[in-house]
C-alpha cells in the first residue's frame, strides 16, 4: 500500500508539470477533429434510430408515459439525445485511452524514467506493433464485457460498480503494459503483474471510477444544448487529463516495483554514463590455499 501511494502523489505532482498539461492537449485536439466529424454525419440519423426504437420500446413508452403524467415534456424531449450521449461516452473514453497509451505514455514514461529511474536498466523490447496489439485485444474484450453488462446498468447499484470495474481493468492491462514494455523483459513483465495483479488492478479501479466523472457532466448538461456543446471539449480535456494521471501512476508504481524485483533478486543498476548497461566485473575465484 505504501508504494500505491507514493506513486498516487508522485503522479498528482507531475501533473502540475507545464510540460505535462501541454502534451494533454494533443489527443484533445484530435478527439475534437473525431467527434466533430462523426457528430455531423450521424448525429442526425442515430438520434432519428434511437428515437425510433424507444417509440417501439415498452418500458420506455411506460416511462415517457410517466414523464407526461408528471408533466415533464421537456425530460422526454431530450430522453433520446442524453441517451445517446451516454452510449457515446464509453467509446470516447476508450478513444481518449488508446491515444493517451499510444501518443502520451511513451513522452510521460520517458520523463519519469529521466527524473526519477535513470540507472534502471532496459530490457525489454519496446515494440509498438507489440503495444498495439496488446491494447486493441485488451479494448476487445472491455468493449465485448461492456456490451454484454450494459442490461445490468439498469440495476442501480450495477451502473456504479460495472463500468468502472470494466474500465479498471482496460486501464491496468493497458497502462502496465506500456510502462513495463521497455525496461522489462517479458518474464519480469509477466512476473511483476502476476505478484502485483490486485494492487494493479486496485489503480485501475480508482482510475476508472475517476474517469466515469466527467460522463456524469456530460448528462448533467445535456438539457441544456448550449451548454452541453461547450463542455464538450472541457469533458474530452478531463478525460485526456485522468488517462494521463493514469499512466503516470502507472508508471511510477510499475518502475518502482520492478526496480524493488531487480534488487530483492540480488541485482544492482550498473550504468555507464552514456546510460547503457555495464557488464558486471567477473568474479574471481579464491587463491588456492
Amino acid at each position: 500500500m505504501k508504494l500505491v501511494l507514493d506513486s498516487f502523489w508522485r503522479a498528482a505532482a507531475y501533473c502540475l508539470n507545464p510540460r505535462v498539461i501541454a502534451l494533454s492537449l494533443l489527443p484533445l485536439a484530435v478527439m475534437l477533429i473525431l467527434v466533430g466529424v462523426l457528430g455531423y454525419f450521424f448525429w442526425t440519423p442515430w438520434l432519428a434510430a434511437l428515437n425510433q426504437w424507444l417509440d417501439g420500446s415498452s418500458v420506455m413508452g411506460t416511462l415517457t408515459g410517466w414523464l407526461d403524467t408528471l408533466g415533464a415534456h421537456a425530460l422526454r424531449e431530450v430522453l433520446a439525445p442524453v441517451l445517446l450521449v451516454l452510449l457515446a461516452t464509453p467509446l470516447i473514453v476508450v478513444g481518449a485511452l488508446l491515444l493517451v497509451a499510444l501518443m502520451l505514455t511513451p513522452a510521460v514514461l520517458k520523463l519519469v524514467t529521466a527524473r526519477r529511474f535513470p540507472d534502471l536498466a532496459r530490457r525489454g523490447t519496446g515494440s509498438f506493433v507489440a503495444a498495439v496489439a496488446w491494447s486493441l485485444g485488451s479494448t476487445a474484450v472491455a468493449l465485448v464485457a461492456l456490451l454484454v453488462s450494459v442490461p445490468l446498468w439498469l440495476v442501480p447499484p450495477l451502473i456504479l460498480l460495472l463500468p468502472p470495474l470494466i474500465w479498471g481493468w482496460l486501464t491496468y492491462r493497458v497502462m502496465s503494459f506500456d510502462a513495463l514494455s521497455e525496461h522489462a523483459s517479458p518474464e519480469e513483465r509477466r512476473t511483476l503483474m502476476k505478484n502485483h495483479r490486485t494492487r494493479l488492478l486496485a489503480i485501475g479501479v480508482v482510475c476508472g471510477y475517476l474517469g466515469a466523472a466527467p460522463g456524469v457532466v456530460w448528462a448533467s448538461f445535456a438539457l441544456f444544448a448550449v451548454a452541453f456543446a461547450l463542455l464538450i471539449p472541457v469533458a474530452i480535456w478531463i478525460y485526456t487529463l485522468v488517462f494521463i494521471f493514469s499512466s503516470l501512476w502507472f508508471a511510477h508504481y510499475c518502475l518502482a516495483a520492478l526496480q524493488a524485483q531487480r534488487a530483492g533478486q540480488g541485482e544492482r543498476p550498473l550504468v555507464e554514463a552514456g546510460g547503457t548497461e555495464e557488464a558486471a566485473p567477473p568474479t574471481l575465484p579464491p587463491p588456492a590455499l
